[in-house]
């Protein structure tokens, strides 16, 4: 009885973090997949060629990456100054509003340039909102799971990616089967954006509902008694700067690999002047359902991480991907559907060895005064030089060389660089995170 009485509040911590971390994706996510099938055609000048286009909207695409540490900073000093929670409530509102209004936002037949300058800010305004995010929904869990169960709980957090990629890619499915492709293209597709406004009342029940954890409650207790000190984020840097470091580079092949397996293939499954001309809704069904098996092997793989250790989980996950690399393109080549699955399947769940225990491995590399700023800040810092440039890089490769044995190969570079900075990076701390002199 004990026992359950509390593992209750940690299920409910967990599902609050999935369910926040889920909807956060999945407006993030909308906007890659309208990157790749909307926005070129919408946003930019009908005169512009479908290659440019499509470079031109994966450039939006990637403001949103680099708007990520600026978020992770903004929050990251927000939530280990006032709370894990209350950052998460501001950031779920920011996101809910800023994806909202990207699909009210005018087209540019109808405003001109305006629209795709508007489009850049909101996507910049939904990158501050992800940044700050993934920091509080992981700590909701980390900071209050036992020590031997923190990867498998801090791996509910880390649901939230396919999840969203699930929800989005399954939204503009019933979108697309409910209209003609002319009605999609001129406001089906906003649907799935306005509906985003729901975060809203989700922000409310973080808020009002959830309860803060214990090591940012004893760190708020020990400072009430003790002057102010310098920054989060200053302090972070100054104390941590390896770490931080070190965090970015490991997340680095995480993105690469994720981003052009949703989204690079995205556009090159479809594209028929440089790709394989497939159906919208081919592309859209295997991430879909490759995304959806994706999730449950990162809950396995976290709990693999406190048996075995994060970094030897991560290690090798680092390890088969850039192995997998380079079968990914032969199978996507073959047209085949089937064999297009195993190809994202595969990569996505092999992803997840290095997603699966991040937010435990992030979590314990920093004290708890600074770990919102100094993990969401190593985060956000892979995920800008990785996914944010992922997309764009592997389009540019293609265009060069007309081949997609370069995109393999940037692939696999990717993972040498995380492989390099997973065993330097070393193992955190292991007892409770709320012990640790804040």
């Amino acid at each position: 009885m004990a026992a359950a009485r509390e593992q209750a509040p940690m299920a409910r911590l967990a599902a609050t973090s999935l369910l926040g971390a889920s909807i956060e994706w999945f407006d993030f996510y909308l906007y890659g997949a309208a990157a790749a099938l909307v926005f070129p055609a919408l946003y930019f000048p009908k005169s512009m060629p479908p290659m440019i286009a499509l470079l031109a909207s994966f450039s939006t695409f990637a403001v949103g990456f680099f708007a990520r540490p600026v978020g992770a900073v903004l929050f990251g000093h927000f939530g280990d100054r006032v709370g894990r929670k209350a950052a998460l409530a501001a950031a779920l509102v920011l996101m809910g509003v800023s994806t909202a209004l990207v699909g009210l936002l005018p087209s540019y037949a109808t405003i001109g340039v305006v629209a795709p300058t508007i489009l850049v800010v909101l996507r910049f305004t939904q990158g501050l909102a992800i940044g700050g995010q993934w920091g509080g929904a992981m700590l909701l869990v980390v900071e209050s799971a036992p020590p031997e169960k923190r990867g498998f709980y801090g791996s509910f957090a880390q649901v939230g990616a396919p999840a969203g990629v699930v929800l989005a890619n399954l939204a503009f499915l019933i979108v697309g089967a409910l209209t003609s492709h002319e009605t999609f293209m001129a406001w089906g597709w906003r649907i799935p954006f306005v509906l985003s406004l729901g975060l809203v009342g989700l922000a409310w029940y973080v808020h009002v509902r959830v309860e803060e954890t214990d090591a940012f409650r004893k760190l708020a207790a020990a400072r009430s008694a003790q002057p102010r000190g310098r920054s989060p984020i200053l302090e972070a840097f100054s104390s941590h700067p390896r770490q931080i470091l070190l965090a970015a580079g490991a997340f680095i092949a995480v993105q690469v690999s994720f981003y052009i397996s949703i989204t690079f293939v995205m556009a090159y499954g479809t594209n028929t002047e440089f790709g394989l001309g497939l159906p919208q809704s081919t592309l859209l069904t295997t991430i879909m359902l490759s995304s959806g098996l994706m999730a449950p092997t990162l809950l396995w793989f976290g709990r693999l991480s406190d048996r075995y250790g994060r970094r030897r989980v991560f290690k090798l996950g680092a390890l088969s991907v850039g192995l997998w690399s380079f079968a990914f393109f032969p199978l996507i080549d073959t047209r085949s559907p089937v064999l297009i699955f195993v190809a994202i399947a595969g990569a996505l769940v092999l992803n997840g060895m290095m997603y699966g225990p991040q937010a435990a491995l992030f979590g314990e590399l920093f004290r708890t005064r600074v770990r919102y700023s100094g993990a969401s800040l190593g985060y956000q810092l892979g995920s800008a030089c990785g996914g944010g440039l992922a997309p764009l890089v592997a389009m540019e490769i293609l265009h060069r060389t007309h081949s997609t044995m370069g995109v393999a190969i940037y692939m696999a570079g990717a993972c040498c660089v995380t492989l390099l900075s997973v065993s330097l990076l070393g193992e955190g701390r292991t007892g409770d995170l709320a012990d640790d002199g804040t």
